[in-house]
C-alpha cells in the first residue's frame, strides 16, 4: 500500500493525493472509503497513474461529479478513487466551427454558461447541472430534458481524449462533424461508465443560440391524445420542439401542493400534464405559430386545457414544477427507476405496472413523470419497506413488463451496481458477450471500475 501511494505522490502535484484520515472529510458514494483519492491535473498525469495501477494490478474507480444514481462510482477499501475535479478548464471556444474544447472535470452548468456567453447553446440539460461534470455526462451518456430535439450526450461529442487501463493515451480531438475514417472510437467510451477508459478531454458540439423560447403547460385526459398531440405539435412547430415532458396526475398533485413551493397553474383533476417547450429563431413568428398550434389542438380536443408562459419568470416556474423531484421524499422509503419503452407500448406498460403494484402492495405509492417525447419515464415507488428484499421485489415488478415490449431497464442513468442483475432483461446474450470481449480487450486486468455493469 505504501509503495502505491509513494509512486502516486510522485506523479501528482501538491494536494493531488488524499489518504488516511483526510478521506473522512470527503463524501464517497455508499460511504465506503477507498485506499486513497488521487486528483490529477492533466491527461499525462492520468496516464501515469493508470500505468502504475496497471503494473500493480490496482483497481481504479473514476469519479465525475458523483451525481449518478446507479452506484457506478461506489468504491471499497481495496480500490483507488480517481477524481478529475482538478481538470476543469475550458480550453477553447470556436464559434466559427461551433465547438468547445474542455477538460472532463468541467461542470455541465459551466459549459452551458460559457456557450451562452459566446452566443451559442450547449443543449444537454439536467437537474444536477451545477454538480455533474461533462466527463460524467459522457460516461453515462446522459440524456436530460431536450433529447427529443438535440439527442443524448453522444450526439454532443465530436472529439475525445481518453486514457486506457495501461496508461495509453488515445487522442482523437476531432472538430469536424463528418469523419468516416474507420471506427468511431469515441463511441466505445460514451456510456461505458468508466469501465473501458478514463475520458480526460472533449471537443463538444455547440448549436446556435435560440432567439425565442415558448412554453406551455397542457392538460390531457386520455393517453392516446398524449401521443397524438405529440405528433401534432412536433409537425406544427416545424422542428423547434425541444421538450415534451409528461407528468402523471399523482406526481402533478404532489409537486403543486404544500409543502411543495409550486402551485397548480391548471386544475389537478386531469390524468396527464404536458410541459411543452419550443426554441426558435423569431420571437414574433414563433409565438404566433406556437399559439396557433395550441389553438388548433384545443379545437381538435387533443388537449383539454392550457396555460402559456408569458415571460421568463413564468417559464422558470413551469420548469420548477417538473423538476421538484425532491417532493417524492414525502412517500419515503422510496425506490427510483429510469426506464424506456416505446410510446405505442407505454400505456399498457404503466397500466400493467400499477395493477401489479396494487395487487402486491395495496397501499403503495407510484409517481410517474419523464421525457415522454423520447420514451423515457421516471418511476418512483414506495411500499413502506426499505429492506433489500423489498427493493428486489419492486425492481422485478417495475422491470417485468419491459422485455416483451422491447423496453430498457435504464434510459439514461446507466447500469452501475444497481442494475447489473437486470442487464440481460434488455440485452441479449450475444450483445453482452461482445461487451465483455471489448472489456477484456481494453482492460485485460479488469482494473477500471471492476464489478460494474456485468453480473
Amino acid at each position: 500500500m505504501s509503495e502505491l501511494l509513494e509512486k502516486l505522490s510522485k506523479v501528482v502535484s501538491a494536494g493531488g493525493l488524499i489518504s488516511g484520515d483526510a478521506l473522512t472529510e470527503r463524501d464517497f458514494p455508499g460511504a465506503n472509503l477507498p485506499i486513497a483519492l488521487v486528483r490529477p491535473k492533466s491527461t499525462e498525469e492520468v496516464a501515469q497513474i493508470l500505468a502504475i495501477c496497471h503494473e500493480m494490478d490496482q483497481p481504479v474507480v473514476p469519479h465525475g461529479g458523483l451525481t449518478g444514481l446507479v452506484d457506478a462510482t461506489q468504491s471499497n477499501q481495496h480500490e483507488l478513487a480517481l477524481s478529475l475535479e482538478r481538470m476543469n478548464a475550458i480550453e477553447d471556444i470556436d464559434v466559427q466551427s461551433r465547438t468547445m474544447t474542455v477538460q472532463a472535470g468541467v461542470p455541465l452548468q459551466t459549459v452551458q454558461e460559457k456557450a451562452d456567453e459566446a452566443g451559442m447553446l450547449f443543449p444537454l440539460d439536467l437537474g444536477a447541472r451545477g454538480t455533474a461534470t461533462i466527463g460524467g455526462n459522457v460516461s453515462t451518456n446522459a440524456g436530460g430534458n431536450r433529447v427529443i430535439r438535440y439527442g443524448m450526450m453522444r450526439d454532443q461529442v465530436l472529439g475525445m481524449e481518453v486514457v486506457l487501463a495501461d496508461g495509453t493515451i488515445i487522442s482523437s480531438m476531432n472538430k469536424i462533424l463528418k469523419n468516416n475514417t474507420g471506427y468511431d472510437l469515441k463511441q466505445l467510451f460514451i456510456g461505458s461508465e468508466g469501465t473501458l477508459g478514463v475520458v480526460t478531454r472533449l471537443v463538444l458540439r455547440m448549436r446556435p443560440l435560440p432567439v425565442s423560447q415558448e412554453m406551455a403547460l397542457l392538460a390531457i385526459d386520455d393517453f392516446t391524445k398524449v401521443t397524438e398531440f405529440l405528433n401534432h405539435i412536433d409537425s406544427a412547430l416545424g422542428g423547434t420542439l425541444s421538450a415534451y415532458e409528461v407528468l402523471w396526475q399523482d406526481y402533478y398533485q404532489l409537486v403543486t401542493k404544500p409543502p411543495a413551493e409550486g402551485r397548480a397553474p391548471l386544475p389537478d383533476n386531469y390524468k396527464y400534464y404536458v410541459l411543452l417547450e419550443a426554441l426558435g429563431g423569431s420571437i414574433t413568428a414563433d409565438q404566433e405559430r406556437f399559439v396557433a398550434a395550441l389553438t388548433e389542438a384545443l379545437e381538435q380536443e387533443l388537449i383539454a386545457d392550457a396555460v402559456i408562459a408569458q415571460n421568463q419568470g413564468e417559464r422558470d416556474d413551469l420548469w420548477a414544477i417538473r423538476d421538484d423531484v425532491g417532493q417524492v421524499a414525502q412517500n419515503a422509503p422510496i425506490f427510483a427507476f429510469d426506464i424506456s419503452v416505446s410510446l405505442n407500448h407505454m400505456e399498457s406498460y404503466v397500466e400493467e405496472l400499477k395493477a401489479s403494484l396494487t395487487e402486491r402492495w395495496p397501499d403503495h405509492s407510484c409517481m410517474i413523470f419523464g421525457h415522454l417525447g423520447d420514451g423515457n419515464l421516471h418511476i418512483i415507488v414506495g411500499n413502506g419497506d426499505s429492506s433489500i428484499e423489498a427493493k428486489k421485489a419492486i425492481d422485478e415488478t417495475v422491470y417485468a413488463g419491459l422485455p416483451a415490449r422491447g423496453g430498457s431497464v435504464s434510459a439514461e442513468h446507466g447500469i452501475g451496481l444497481q442494475k447489473k442483475e437486470y442487464l440481460s432483461w434488455s440485452r441479449n446474450s450475444d450483445e453482452i458477450n461482445l461487451m465483455k470481449v471489448l472489456k477484456q480487450s481494453l482492460d485485460p486486468k479488469d482494473i477500471l471500475n471492476p464489478g460494474k455493469i456485468f453480473a
